[in-house]
């Protein structure tokens, strides 16, 4: 490993590291209400926060180890990791285990691994390998090529079931293809083609998976079953109203009326609590998150760099947007967390070492020139 050259410590973007302690603190509170569920003697809690904090200090330690080593060295150790994830996948329907009645994780004795998180890293490491050769527009072979990495661990993702992970895969993928470019005569006939395939997925979907679909189509038709999630999302973020009801005050949070109201859901929690006020605040964190991560990309110094920073940007972008979306009722519900507000250890970790890997190209653009 190179040794650190102690003068790209001064280069660290503080911003983006103060903005990822900050949305990590809200989602460490925002947990703690969602933990929780009134008694007659009280409030009882989970612990929910308790573990998504342990999360936290090792997904801070996994940020620290992204940013040490020079990111250039990650070009050859991309096909390995992408080989080692497809083995992981491949090993989840044999000894994986259930939580929750689904299969998607391995059992590490001290850890519940989810390779479909490492997927994440593996398919951002190689598109960013893949797409940084070159500078023209993609065509339509390179476009294929590159398409066809990403298909393999999304369909293994997608058949465990675990459809939003399988989705957040492409969508990174599709980030990067946009970011490097595709010729016009590529474009003009996909944005053809691309409507008109697209309704042939609802065939391949689970019968779970086409009953979300038209709950979000027609969310009374089954109030009380698959319509449930999305109407009590809605209540509790509408009665959060300008101001919100107040920190561990939400109605429909403590009294459980909110379904997955720490994983997916928890974002209603906070706007029940902190208002419309509290949601802006929220968001405003985001757009500067993501921001910072955007001048990343635009500054680095090298084309590898600059696609590394970019699908860290889509990844989380496409994040934020769906959670958000099909917590209000915009879109339908697929199963994606809200990056620091959701609790979850693996995405917990994983999201924090992407942000390791910013702050790697961020403190380097100043060593060496534009390949």
């Amino acid at each position: 490993m190179t040794p650190i050259d102690r003068r790209i410590l001064l280069h660290i973007n503080w911003s983006l590291v103060g903005l990822t302690l900050l949305l990590f603190g809200v989602g460490v509170m925002n947990l703690y209400s969602a933990s929780g569920f009134r008694l007659e003697d009280g409030l009882s809690l989970n612990p929910f926060y308790k573990k998504q904090f342990l999360w936290g200090l090792m997904g801070f330690g996994g940020m620290i180890t992204f940013m040490l080593f020079d990111y250039r060295h990650l070009k050859t150790l991309a096909v390995p990791m992408f080989l080692v994830t497809l083995l992981l996948l491949l090993c989840v329907p044999v000894f994986g285990k259930v939580i929750y009645g689904a299969r998607r994780w391995l059992d590490l004795g001290f850890f519940n691994l989810q390779p479909s998180e490492v997927a994440k890293i593996s398919i951002l490491l190689i598109g960013a390998k893949l797409l940084s050769k070159g500078q023209r527009p993609l065509d339509w072979l390179q476009l294929f090529g590159v398409l066809a990495v990403g298909m393999v661990p999304a369909g293994l993702i997608i058949l465990q079931p675990d459809l939003g992970s399988g989705l957040s895969v492409l969508l990174l993928l599709g980030g990067l293809v946009l970011y490097r470019g595709i010729q016009m005569r590529v474009f003009k006939p996909l944005m053809i083609l691309v409507p008109v395939l697209l309704p042939m997925s609802w065939f391949f979907l689970h019968d779970y998976q086409k009953r979300r679909i038209l709950t979000f189509l027609d969310p009374g038709n089954d109030p009380l079953g698959a319509g449930y999630h999305i109407i009590q999302s809605q209540i509790a973020i509408g009665s959060g109203r300008l101001w919100g009801k107040g920190f561990l005050s939400g109605t429909q949070s403590q009294l459980r009326f909110l379904p997955e109201k720490h994983t997916d859901f928890a974002i209603a929690v906070f706007g029940e609590e902190w208002g419309f006020i509290g949601c802006m605040f929220l968001l405003s964190l985001f757009c500067l998150f993501l921001y910072q991560i955007y001048l990343t990309a635009h500054d680095a110094k090298d084309r590898f760099g600059s696609f590394l920073a970019a699908g860290v940007f889509f990844y989380f972008f496409w994040q934020i947007l769906i959670n958000m979306g099909m917590v209000l009722g915009l879109m339908p519900v697929v199963g994606i967390p809200l990056p620091f507000i959701s609790y979850g250890g693996s995405a917990t970790v994983v999201n924090l070492s992407l942000i390791g890997l910013v702050l790697n190209v961020s403190m380097r653009r100043f060593v060496f020139k534009r390949a």
